[in-house]
């Protein structure tokens, strides 16, 4: 009787342990709480408890401001703000209704504000190339990003997902931590000019990628190519009336341990099926800006791409810490590309200070380089109008090559902001020499709701 008397108060010590030990995870996750990973906390356990059963919401926001502080094609200083909201649900499905190895996902994007670049950085005839708000673009408006389901076969190593989503989130992927946009998101996406589209936009897109060893898969895409649905109020379009041809890309990505830190490395190529405009050849062969001629038409365009990432160091033995470098470059179509290739190189170091263990710094150069024939069409256009100064409103600005840098610091404020000032620098805005080389001051927010 006494061992069974034993035995039942250390049941009652362990059940008193570990309410004590939920009490305080509950307490944790409670609303605002700098230690939970979402702002509104876990609801009571009730948001661990969707998760669970196979339900996980999820609600984020990114906002950006940028000011000019000098240069730029207009010197009138001003700050910009733009920003993202976005909310979704990934669905297990095994878990929900027992369908084996399956996934679902349902993402809403809505973008709103206005952006530094467009009318203080660049100027107006030409644009720039990056952008010094990443988060702005693709209209104010509701968007639905992702509707998709995915699959796994072969014990894992086959794994396909069909719906609507983007290229980048899959090829050609990057992280999005910095604000520019030489530094954020597939790189691809901002060059590939009008075919290959980037988050928030979706397209009705086939992948299928192959695990060919733990730390190498390859994939192939298709990807349905649709300028109508950058158009204002089609955030919702499914329909495929507009189609202009499929986007394909296929990657080799590569996942090792160097010295058991963390790396990725990526080589791929697409090609879209698409028509594009040829950049000078008019439908005769002879320059278009001289004869007035259409443009001819190409029946497809392409290009590729290599990412490297790696994590270089430790901050004494804790891997979650240290110095990471990461290699970006693309390389696109000589006769239909406005960019016919660019590079970048960041450096990040994590937990830079131990009374800061999770805060980071961030520092990146990026060079863009404006495809030759775009120059020549622009000379023989203001040749042909007779026009040769550059503040002559119809002379076409000449572009060559655009340079961004930036240095950030992350202040990880809570698990669920991020709050990162940054200073960037653009020199020839556009690719324009006549344009004043430009410093921007940025503040990027990153939350989770």
């Amino acid at each position: 009787m006494k061992k069974q008397h034993g035995a039942t108060r250390r049941v009652c010590q362990l059940s008193a342990m570990t309410a004590l030990l939920l009490s305080a995870h509950a307490m944790a996750d409670e609303a605002f709480s700098a230690d939970s990973k979402w702002m509104t906390g876990d609801w009571g356990g009730e948001r661990t408890r969707l998760i669970e059963q196979g339900i996980d919401i999820k609600a984020d926001y990114v906002g950006e401001v940028g000011a000019n502080l000098g240069g730029g094609y207009n010197h009138d200083k001003t700050a910009r703000y733009s920003d993202q909201f976005g909310l979704g649900v990934a669905l297990d499905l095994q878990k929900l209704w027992g369908w084996d190895n399956t996934q679902a996902k349902i993402q809403l994007t809505n973008r709103n504000g206005q952006n530094i670049s467009n009318d203080r950085i660049g100027d107006p005839r030409a644009g720039t190339l990056s952008s010094s708000q990443e988060v702005y673009g693709r209209g104010h408006m509701v968007r639905l990003t992702q509707l998709y389901i995915q699959h796994q076969f072969l014990d894992g190593k086959l794994d396909v997902k069909a719906g609507y989503f983007g290229e980048g989130e899959d090829f050609n992927t990057f992280a999005c931590d910095f604000q520019n946009l030489a530094f954020c998101g597939s790189q691809v996406g901002n060059w590939a000019t009008n075919i290959w589209y980037n988050w928030p936009v979706s397209q009705a897109a086939l992948r299928v990628k192959y695990n060919i060893t733990p730390q190498f898969y390859a994939q192939i895409g298709a990807y349905n190519q649709n300028p109508s649905q950058l158009e204002h109020g089609n955030g919702f379009k499914l329909s495929g009336s507009g189609t202009k041809g499929t986007v394909l890309p296929v990657e080799l990505v590569w996942l090792p341990k160097v010295n058991d830190l963390p790396g990725e490395y990526r080589v791929g190529y697409y090609k879209s099926t698409a028509p594009a405009n040829d950049l000078r050849e008019d439908i005769n062969g002879a320059d278009a800006a001289t004869t007035g001629q259409s443009y001819r038409v190409r029946h497809s365009k392409h290009g590729y791409w290599i990412v490297a990432q790696q994590q270089l160091t430790s901050h004494n033995g804790d891997a979650s810490r240290g110095l990471n470098i990461a290699v970006n470059a693309t390389f696109h179509d000589k006769a239909t590309n406005i960019v016919d290739n660019y590079q970048s190189l960041m450096l990040v170091y994590k937990g830079p200070f131990d009374a800061r263990p999770k805060d980071d710094i961030g520092i990146g150069a990026a060079r863009i380089h404006v495809n030759g024939e775009v120059k020549k069409n622009a000379e023989l256009a203001n040749a042909a109008l007779g026009v040769t100064d550059y503040s002559d409103p119809l002379y076409a600005p000449l572009r060559s090559t655009e340079y961004n840098y930036e240095l950030n610091y992350g202040i990880h404020v809570t698990n669920w902001l991020t709050v990162r000032p940054n200073l960037q620098y653009i020199a020839h805005p556009g690719g324009v020499d006549q344009v004043d080389n430009a410093w921007v001051a940025g503040l990027k927010i990153q939350s989770t709701f």
